[in-house]
């Protein structure tokens, strides 16, 4: 790249271009953040699914629609330019999100399952969005403007369900369609922030926004170093039980009316305790990790992370044969830290464990291994919450156990990656 490149990059223009990248997506997440807590308590009022499998199905396919579509938004953006790409996402998210208000108002699964899809497409141009910021950063900027995406999607689950919580101004009763509405209001806000505001960023110096799933050259490369495998399957443990854990906690916090359950939260209190979970893993891993980082080993950080949740899981299931409100708050604090101790960790593991030179195609497949745990995750933990009420909880308990003893094998069967004299 030119010094001059370099100077463009950096303009205070690209500056605040970068800002309003940052508001869009924090603003479409906030409506993300606030339909997922209510979205399978929807589900379950509308459908008889004994078996959990259909809203399963639901909650998964969000995480199945962004991982389909993301590269096709990249290839698309690198032909036509990231500004229009973001715009068809958030005009997306506002015709899917109020679709999912019609369609509690009509109470139909079918019109929910339509709106998750179409909301699953349009919010994959997430990747479309970091790609506008590796267009308008230099290679020193661009940790901390990557950053900005993360510190947005970190914003958007926080504060997501504290706006869920204010579509039902009583705090009880029944929300109806008003968390769909507002979350179509606040992605056309995104939408004409966009509009308005934000430039077009692609040139002819632009890096590929495309983003391989599942690379095979990415898989060869992590196949040949046996710890980054351990890390892998470990990571894809880490999310899968944390992604059971969030799909199914808010038919545990609400349960049903016509039956009995150990804890009977109303819609507003559900929305409160997931802005709770958002800000303490913004807390740990803002406040804690980000401290403790360099200091503490990754393994260590990692293997500690994997105690905390398995403790967590263990004292959600105490907190349910008590029906202990207190106790429950205080083991969701757990296993939220420990997976805030987890993610970072495990990441940074696998790049200190990679040759540079074959570090994108590893982190790829790492990102394509969280994808798939995700949507795996969010398929099953539904039926295991059918079958017992207790199932989700003490299954990630237990695959937490496996995910511990990946960690520590990993720990102990590989270095860091050290160039030899030629690649120096």
């Amino acid at each position: 790249m030119s010094s001059s490149d370099a100077t463009t990059q950096s303009s205070p223009a690209n500056k605040a271009a970068r800002g309003i990248v940052f508001l869009t997506v924090f603003i479409d997440l906030l409506g993300f953040g606030m339909v997922l807590p209510l979205l399978p308590i929807y589900a379950d009022q509308f459908v008889v699914d004994e078996a959990g499998w259909i809203i399963g199905m639901l909650m998964a396919s969000f995480s199945a629609m962004q991982f389909i579509f993301a590269p096709l938004w990249g290839r698309l953006s690198d032909r036509i330019g990231r500004r229009p790409v973001l715009m068809i996402g958030l005009l997306g998210s506002v015709v899917f999100y109020t679709l999912f208000g019609i369609g509690t108002v009509m109470q139909s699964l079918t019109v929910l399952f339509i709106s998750r899809i179409g909301a699953g497409i349009a919010g994959a141009t997430i990747s479309t969005a970091q790609a506008y910021i590796a267009d308008t950063t230099t290679l020193e900027e661009r940790p901390k403007g990557m950053a900005l995406i993360g510190m947005a999607f970190g914003l958007g689950f926080t504060f997501g369900p504290l706006f869920g919580y204010l579509a039902v101004p009583s705090g009880t009763g029944d929300p109806g369609p008003w968390p769909g509405y507002a979350a179509a209001g606040l992605s056309f806000v995104a939408l004409m922030l966009a509009y308005f505001k934000l430039p077009e960023s692609r040139s002819s110096h632009s890096p590929s926004a495309v983003k391989q799933n599942l690379s095979v050259a990415g898989l060869r490369d992590a196949l040949s170093v046996p710890s980054i495998m351990l890390l892998l399957v470990a990571l894809f443990v880490v999310v899968f039980s944390f992604a059971n854990f969030e799909t199914t906690l808010s038919m545990l916090l609400k349960g049903r009316e016509r039956e009995s359950q150990p804890f009977q939260f109303t819609f507003g209190q559900v929305c409160l305790t997931y802005a709770y979970i958002g800000f303490t893993l913004a807390l740990v891993q803002g406040g804690i990790v980000r401290r403790v980082a360099g200091r503490i080993s990754e393994g260590v950080l990692a293997s500690f992370g994997c105690v905390l949740m398995i403790v967590g899981m263990l004292l959600i299931l105490k907190a349910t044969q008590y029906q202990s409100v207190g106790m429950l708050l205080g083991a969701l604090a757990v296993v939220v830290a420990g997976f805030g101790f987890m993610m970072p960790s495990i990441n940074s593991f696998i790049s200190r464990r990679s040759d540079p030179g074959k570090q994108g195609g590893i982190l790829g497949l790492g990102q394509s291994v969280n994808s798939l745990a995700r949507i795996v995750g969010s398929a099953l933990g539904i039926p295991l919450l059918k079958l017992n009420i207790l199932a989700p909880f003490a299954f990630s308990a237990a695959i937490m156990g496996l995910g511990l003893l990946l960690v520590i094998l990993a720990s102990r069967s590989g270095k860091d990656f050290v160039p030899s004299e030629g690649d120096v």
